[in-house]
C-alpha cells in the first residue's frame, strides 16, 4: 500500500467520524412551573460529564453515539435519566421534579453541599460573556463564615489577592481592594446587585455605602479588571451580589435567623420566598444593633429587600426589586500610632456620627427571541443620602473642645438603564457568540459642608446661623451624564480554543457648580478675612476601551486563559470638593488610565483538587495618591494628587484539596484544605514628584495568605481559617514614620485565626464561632476622613451564635 493510499484512508476515516458527530441540545425546566433551571449537570452515564445548563436552562453537546443514556443532576431536584436516539432526538425538553417532600433538612443540606466552595462562571451567562476572563464565584450558602456580621475576611477567603479593611464588627460597609487598589468602600470595583449598580454615583462618587446582607446572598461574582468592557471602566473589575432566588417548589418558605454576639451584637434576618403559578417572590428584613468593640461605637441598621417576578411564558419575564437600608453609627474616631500602642481600643471622640439612607430600585425585562438570541433590559435608580458629623482635626490626639462640629451632607439621585442583546451563531460551521449593549446613566447629586451643632447627639441639621464664621463651608450641585456602548464576541476557532475581542465606548460629562467659602478669624473670633470662591467646572470627554480574551479548554477540567483590557478612572467629586484638615488637594488633579492583564490555568484534577494559578499585571498612568510635601515655612503636609505612573505585578493562586477523596474517607465525611496566596511586587516607574520614582505602590502587602481546613461528619461541620498580610504603605513617599493625624504611615503585618461550627437537625441549624481567636491587636486602615482621620483599629477576639429555623 502506498503512502498516498494511507493518506486517503485516514482522511476517509476522519471525515466519516466528523460526519457522524450529532448535536444534541435542549432545555431543562421545573415540572410544576415550566421555569428553566440553571446549573444542571448533564452526564453521559457511561463516560461522565458532558455539559451544564446555562441560566436559561439550555444545554448543548456533540456526540458520535447513535444511542446515549443521559443523567440530569441538580442539587435541588430529583435526578432524571433518559435514553435517546441521537439521530431522531436532537432537541430535548427535560422535566425535573422537586425533591421528595419527606427529606430532612440535613439530607437536603448534604445533597446541596459542593465538593469545592468556589466556582467559575461559564463562557456565557444569560446576556453576559465571561470567556477568557478571571472569574471567581463565592458560594455564600456553602460558606462557614460569620454571615450575620458580613465578615468579609471569611466570606472572600478563597478569592485570591483581595485586601480588605476590617474595622466594622457589623459588616455595615464592604471595603475591598486588591492589586494595589484602595479598599475604601470598594470604590475601585463596579459594585452591583443582581446585575445593576448600587454605588452612590458610578463615576462621580463610586463608593458603596450599602452592602447586601450576606444571609440573603446566593453568590458573589468577582470578575477582575477585564470586566471594564462590559460593566464599567474601573481598574478593579466587577463585584456582583446575586441574591437568593425564590423557592420554586413551595408557595411559601420562611427562614428566620437570630444572632447574638460579643459587644452587645444582636441581628435578625427573616426571609419569605415562594412560587405560585406564574408569580415568584423573595423578600427579607435584616436588623442589626450593637455597642461596638470600642467606646462611642454603637450602631443600628435596618435593611429591607423585595423581589417579585412574573413569567408571561417560556420566553418572556418581568422582575421588580426594591431595596431600602438605613443605619446610624456612632464613630469612635481615629488614633495616632502612639495612642494605638498605648490602648488600641480607646476613643476620644464622643460626638461623631454617621448616617446612611439608601433606596434602590430596579425593573428587569427579559425576552428570548429564539434559542440563540436573548435580550435583557434593566431600568435602575437610587435615591440616597449620607451624613457625616463630628469633630475633625489633623491632630488626632487633641481632646474634643465641645464646640461646633463639621457636617458633610451628600444627596444622591440617579437613574439609568442598561440593555443587552446576546446571540449565538455560526462562522464557517464554528460556534460564535455576539454581545452588544448600551448604558445610559444620569446623576444629580448635591453636597454641602458646613457647621453642625455643638451638641452631643446625631443632629444632621446645619447650624450656620449659630456659627456663621465656620471656616470650612462649601456647597455644590454635581450633575453627571454617562453614555456607553459595549460589545464582545466569542469566536471558537476549535472546540477547545476561543478568542474574545471586545470594546467599550464611553461618553462622560462631569459638572460641578458651587462655591467654597473661606473665613479667617483672629484669636477673639473676629473675622479678619472672608472670601467666597465660585468653582464651576464642566469636564467632557469620550474614549474607547479595548480588550482581548483567550481561552483554551483541553477538557472540562482544564483551562488556560488570558486577557488584556484597558481601564479608566475619572476623578470623583470627593477628590476635589471636600475640605479636609488632614490633607490638601493638588489643584491639577486629573483622571487615571491604564490597563490590566491576566494569564492563568484553572480547573480540577479528578476531583482531588480545584485550582486557579495565574500571573497578572496592572499598569497605571497618573495614579492618584498621597505624597508628603515640605512647605517654605518648614511644615510638612500630605497632598492628594496624581503621583505618577505605576506598575503592579504578581502571582495569585488558589488550591482547594478534597482530602476526603485523597484519603478515601467515609462517605459521610467532608474534609477540604485550601491555600490562597498572593505575592505582589510594585513600583512607581515615573513621577514629577521628587523622591517617588522607584518607590513601592500603596496598599500592597508583599504576601497575602489565607488558608483553612473545612469539613465535618454528617450534619456537624467546622472550619478553621488563618489569614496573614505583610506590611504595606499608605502613601507614595513610603513613609514609615507616622504623622500627628495618623493618616500617613505604615500598616504593620498582621495575622488572624477564625474558627466556626454548625450543626443541623431537621429544620433547625445552629452556627457559632470565634473571630480573631488569638486576640491579636492590629489595624488595616488609616482613614483620611470619617470614620477617622487616623488609625481605625480592627476587632479583638469576639464570638457569635446563630439559630436558624426554616418553615
Amino acid at each position: 500500500m502506498t503512502l498516498k493510499d494511507c493518506k486517503l484512508i485516514i482522511a476517509f476515516i476522519f471525515s466519516v467520524s466528523m460526519y457522524a458527530q450529532q448535536t444534541v441540545k435542549g432545555v431543562v425546566v421545573f415540572s410544576k412551573t415550566d421555569q428553566p433551571i440553571a446549573d444542571v449537570k448533564v452526564y453521559d452515564k457511561a463516560s461522565g460529564l458532558l455539559t451544564t445548563s446555562n441560566s436559561n436552562g439550555n444545554f448543548e453537546f456533540q456526540t458520535s453515539k447513535k444511542e446515549i443514556t443521559l443523567v440530569f443532576f441538580s442539587f435541588e431536584y430529583e435526578v432524571e435519566e433518559v435514553t435517546i436516539e441521537t439521530e431522531t432526538n436532537s432537541e430535548l425538553k427535560i422535566l425535573l421534579k422537586d425533591l421528595t417532600q419527606n427529606l430532612s433538612e440535613v439530607e437536603i443540606t448534604a445533597r446541596k453541599r459542593r465538593i469545592f466552595e468556589l466556582k467559575r462562571l461559564n463562557d456565557v451567562e444569560e446576556t453576559a460573556i465571561y470567556a477568557g476572563k478571571k472569574t471567581e464565584v463565592v458560594l455564600v450558602e456553602q460558606s462557614m463564615a460569620n454571615l450575620a456580621s458580613n465578615n468579609a475576611r471569611q466570606i472572600y477567603s478563597q478569592v485570591a489577592g483581595l485586601n480588605i479593611y476590617q474595622n466594622d464588627d457589623a459588616g455595615l460597609q464592604l471595603n475591598v481592594g486588591g492589586r494595589g487598589l484602595d479598599p475604601n468602600r470598594t470604590a475601585n470595583f463596579n459594585t452591583r446587585q443582581n446585575g445593576y449598580d448600587i454605588s452612590a454615583d458610578v463615576l462621580g462618587y463610586p463608593e458603596s455605602y450599602y452592602t447586601p446582607a450576606a444571609e440573603g446572598l446566593e453568590e458573589i461574582q468577582v470578575i477582575r479588571g477585564a470586566a471594564s468592557l462590559q460593566y464599567g471602566t474601573q481598574f478593579g473589575g466587577l463585584i456582583n451580589f446575586k441574591l437568593k432566588s425564590p423557592n420554586p417548589n413551595k408557595p411559601l418558605e420562611v427562614i428566620t435567623r437570630n444572632t447574638l454576639g460579643s459587644f452587645g451584637l444582636y441581628t435578625n434576618f427573616t426571609s419569605l420566598s415562594g412560587t405560585k403559578n406564574k408569580w415568584r417572590y423573595y423578600t427579607y428584613f435584616n436588623y442589626k444593633k450593637g455597642d461596638g468593640f470600642r467606646p462611642n461605637s454603637e450602631f443600628e441598621s435596618k435593611n429591607l429587600f423585595a423581589h417579585i417576578g412574573y413569567r408571561f411564558n417560556k420566553k418572556t419575564s418581568l422582575e421588580g426589586e426594591l431595596t431600602y437600608m438605613n443605619y446610624l453609627a456612632q464613630q469612635g474616631g481615629g488614633l495616632t500610632d502612639q495612642m494605638f500602642n498605648e490602648n488600641p481600643f480607646q476613643s476620644n471622640r464622643a460626638r461623631n456620627w454617621f448616617e446612611v439612607d439608601w433606596l434602590l430600585y430596579n425593573l428587569k425585562f427579559a425576552h428570548k427571541f429564539s434559542e440563540q438570541t436573548n435580550f435583557t433590559f434593566n431600568f435602575f435608580g437610587l435615591n440616597a443620602s449620607r451624613n457625616a458629623l463630628g469633630f475633625r482635626t489633623n491632630r488626632v490626639n487633641q481632646v474634643d473642645p465641645g464646640n461646633e462640629r463639621d457636617l458633610i451632607v451628600g444627596d444622591f439621585n440617579n437613574f439609568g438603564f442598561e440593555s443587552r442583546l446576546l446571540s449565538k451563531y455560526k462562522v464557517q460551521n464554528k460556534n460564535a457568540t455576539f454581545l452588544i449593549g448600551t448604558k445610559f446613566y444620569k446623576a444629580n447629586n448635591f453636597q454641602k459642608q458646613g457647621p453642625g451643632s455643638d451638641g452631643i447627639g446625631p443632629d444632621f441639621n446645619f447650624a450656620t446661623e449659630d456659627f456663621p464664621n465656620y471656616p470650612d463651608q462649601s456647597q455644590f450641585d454635581l450633575p453627571n451624564l454617562n453614555v456607553a456602548v459595549f460589545g464582545e464576541n466569542i469566536f471558537y476557532l476549535s472546540d477547545q480554543f476561543s478568542v474574545t475581542p471586545g470594546f467599550r465606548f464611553e461618553y462622560i460629562k462631569t459638572q460641578s457648580e458651587g462655591f467654597f467659602k473661606r473665613i479667617n478669624t483672629d484669636a477673639a473670633g473676629n473675622v479678619i478675612f472672608e472670601e467666597t470662591i465660585q468653582d464651576d467646572r464642566d469636564f467632557e470627554r469620550s474614549f474607547v476601551l479595548l480588550g482581548l480574551g483567550l481561552s483554551y479548554k483541553a477538557n472540562s477540567n482544564l483551562e488556560l486563559y488570558g486577557n488584556i483590557s484597558q481601564n479608566y478612572r475619572s476623578v470623583t467629586f470627593s477628590d476635589i470638593n471636600i475640605t479636609n484638615p488632614a490633607f490638601s488637594i493638588n489643584p491639577d488633579i486629573t483622571d487615571e488610565d491604564g490597563f490590566t492583564a491576566d494569564l492563568g490555568i484553572r480547573g480540577n484534577y479528578k476531583r482531588f483538587v480545584s485550582y486557579d494559578l495565574g500571573v497578572f499585571g496592572l499598569f497605571y498612568n497618573g495614579r492618584i495618591g498621597f505624597v508628603q510635601k515640605a512647605l517654605p515655612d518648614g511644615r510638612v503636609v500630605s497632598e492628594r494628587g496624581n503621583v505618577g505612573d505605576a506598575v503592579m505585578y504578581g502571582v495569585e493562586s488558589l488550591f482547594d484539596f478534597n482530602l476526603k477523596k485523597i484519603f478515601s474517607l467515609d462517605n459521610d465525611v467532608k474534609l477540604n484544605y485550601f491555600i490562597n496566596t498572593s505575592i505582589i511586587n510594585s513600583e512607581y516607574t515615573a513621577s514629577e514628584q521628587a523622591g517617588i520614582k522607584g518607590n513601592k505602590v500603596e496598599f500592597i502587602p508583599d504576601l497575602n495568605l489565607k488558608m483553612g481546613l473545612n469539613g465535618g461528619y454528617k450534619n456537624l461541620l467546622g472550619s478553621i481559617q488563618y489569614t496573614y498580610l505583610g506590611n504595606q504603605f499608605t502613601d507614595a513617599t513610603n513613609s514609615k514614620a507616622a504623622t500627628l493625624s495618623g493618616v500617613i504611615g505604615e500598616i504593620p503585618e498582621y495575622d488572624i485565626l477564625d474558627v466556626s461550627l454548625s450543626y443541623s437537625y431537621k429544620n433547625l441549624k445552629l452556627e457559632t464561632g470565634i473571630n480573631n481567636l488569638l486576640d491579636n491587636s492590629y489595624f488595616t486602615r488609616r482613614a483620611t476622613g470619617y470614620p477617622g482621620p487616623g488609625i481605625i483599629p480592627s476587632a479583638p477576639r469576639n464570638w457569635y451564635t446563630t439559630l436558624q429555623i426554616k418553615f
